[in-house]
């Protein structure tokens, strides 16, 4: 299996995933993100987050961003949100520019962010009501979006009789409620267990291909990314740049069988050797304090 892997290389696409990259890259672009920064104050002097990004996502194109602890990746999605401003740079969404919160974009946290007090179906209300629509209009819609997220079972429960995978599905349909060109993602899955993580990313997929959305995803995960993601954006760390753009090669539509495939395989080699290069193995290491016998090793 090692030798060959070290044969495999993914940027090598089988006929059927470049046609799908060329019909990709035909369509307009929804987002631009043009010499993006980002520096904080601090009391030891300015700390870049960010350096210089630049990238723009297609419509109904699916891009994780992915990066190690601390390459900025938060911060690139509140810029992106309008949660927060750039020092340098702009976003743009269809060719406008961003200046703060818009209901252009809908954003997904990892916390359960819903309304303790409404029911589901109040949740996805809540937006279209505030938009100005009618509550026989937004109650109509709200059904239609629980629907999607396969939930109208218990669009009257409150988010404390919800299991967290469900609650993640409710703001998923409550951001969707608003009919956003874009769906930003923030670690949305990471405080879910392993099971129902891949259920979500199933369900997330399922809710993509049926409706006209484009997502940005961030994760931490690189069997997620590669699963998700049309393609990946790696970052380097502090500063936070771009350090690669990754076209997955692995086919649509995906599955959980496609993790041990050479093209996933590949791919995931990749994102390891830009994340985690050998040369800095060695920072990772911690002091030795042994505190046990000698002798009594365990490898």
């Amino acid at each position: 299996m090692i030798a060959t892997l070290s044969d495999l290389d993914y940027r090598r696409q089988a006929p059927v995933v470049q046609e799908r990259f060329d019909r990709l890259k035909q369509r307009p672009h929804v987002l631009d993100v043009v010499g993006l920064s980002k520096s904080f104050d601090a009391a030891h002097g300015p700390v870049v987050a960010l350096e210089n990004i630049n990238f723009s996502v297609h419509r109904r194109e699916f891009l994780c961003v992915i990066g190690q602890s601390g390459c900025g990746k938060s911060t690139l999605i509140r810029i992106l949100a309008g949660l927060e401003t750039p020092s340098h740079g702009q976003v743009l969404v269809d060719g406008l520019p961003v200046s703060g919160p818009g209901r252009d974009r809908g954003m997904v946290f990892q916390g359960y962010t819903l309304f303790p007090w409404l029911t589901v179906k109040q949740n996805v209300m809540f937006g279209p009501q505030m938009a100005g629509k009618s509550g026989s209009i937004s109650e109509g819609e709200a059904r239609q979006w629980i629907a999607l997220v396969g939930l109208d079972k218990f669009e009257n429960n409150y988010p404390h009789q919800l299991s967290g995978g469900m609650k993640q599905r409710v703001a998923i349909a409550r951001a969707l409620a608003n009919e956003p060109r874009i769906l930003l993602m923030d670690e949305p899955f990471g405080a879910l267990d392993a099971q129902t993580r891949a259920q979500m990313q199933n369900y997330l997929l399922q809710i993509w291909k049926n409706i006209d959305i484009t997502i940005l995803f961030i994760t931490h995960d690189l069997d997620e990314a590669i699963f998700l993601a049309d393609r990946i954006l790696v970052l380097d760390a502090r500063p936070g740049r771009v350090k690669e753009v990754i076209e997955v090669p692995v086919p649509r539509p995906r599955s959980m069988e496609q993790f041990v495939e050479p093209e996933f395989l590949a791919t995931k080699q990749r994102m390891q050797e830009l994340i985690h290069p050998r040369s800095d193995s060695t920072q990772h290491q911690l002091p030795v304090l042994r505190m046990t016998r000698a002798g009594d090793d365990v490898e």
